[in-house]
């Protein structure tokens, strides 16, 4: 592949350097340790079934439920990374925002490195070499990322065994409630910005909690498994008619 590189990176082709195959090759090879890895969990969860009491029904129902569960955040992330396929090619989207932190400290990362040189993610002077320094940027994000989970990972693992060694019955509550704190702070975070938000996050409450309610009444476990990606396809529907409705704040 002919790239337009300039000696000074003068080039606004981004794309001339983004989608280099060394790139796709380095991006595959992300994809393929992925694949692997989540081979060896769910091998090692089958092998560690009996031993919890758990049956290869049980198992297969979580896997199935896990994989279900993915596909309503997954959207999301689908949608932001077409959004950024022209500011940084293919590859790079696919390693920074789909497998790596998200796409909103990436892009903050990103936009930050351009504003050192002077430019705008996506303006006319978002050349090549502006692109290299901002990719360089979000590699160093998400490295951060691996490394804390790497570093904080055995620490946080000694403290768990000395709380189940004090109070066993603290660990089924602390997992839940980190859980809820999460999603409740990014819920939180979104819920004053417009009234498109706060509808689209109330629908997608209501229709989540109609979905547990039917599962549990019509015992369907798949409802249960289907519940999230059903309440974000029905927020997002709803915050596209609040927002072509006029709801939105005028930009």
């Amino acid at each position: 592949m002919k790239t337009t590189l300039t000696p000074e990176g003068a080039s606004t082709d981004i794309l001339g350097i983004a989608n280099l195959p060394v790139l796709w090759v380095l991006a595959i090879g992300v994809f393929g340790a992925i694949i692997v890895q989540s081979l060896v969990y769910m091998k090692a969860a089958k092998k560690a079934g009996p031993a919890a009491d758990i049956s290869a029904a049980e198992l297969k129902d979580s896997f199935r439920a896990g994989a279900v569960a993915a596909i309503g955040p997954s959207l999301a992330v689908v949608l932001v990374s077409i959004a950024l396929l022209t500011l940084f090619g293919t590859p790079a989207v696919l390693v920074r925002i789909g497998l790596v932190g998200s796409a909103a400290t990436e892009s903050a990362s990103a936009s930050l490195a351009a504003g050192t040189m002077g430019a705008a993610l996506g303006g006319p002077d978002y050349t090549q070499a502006v692109f290299v320094v901002a990719f360089m940027a979000m590699s160093l994000s998400g490295a951060g990322w691996m490394l804390a989970t790497l570093i904080l990972t055995p620490i946080l693992t000694r403290g768990d065994s000395k709380l189940r060694r004090v109070n066993p019955a603290l660990m089924m509550i602390v997992p839940a409630a980190a859980l809820i704190g999460a999603f409740a702070s990014l819920g939180v975070a979104e819920f004053g910005k417009t009234p498109v938000h706060i509808i689209s996050i109330l629908v997608s409450a209501a229709t989540m909690f109609v979905c547990l309610l039917l599962a549990k009444a019509m015992s369907a476990s798949w409802l249960r498994e289907w519940g999230l990606g059903i309440s974000i396809l029905v927020g997002l529907a709803v915050a596209y008619i609040a927002h072509t409705s006029g709801m939105a704040p005028a930009a």
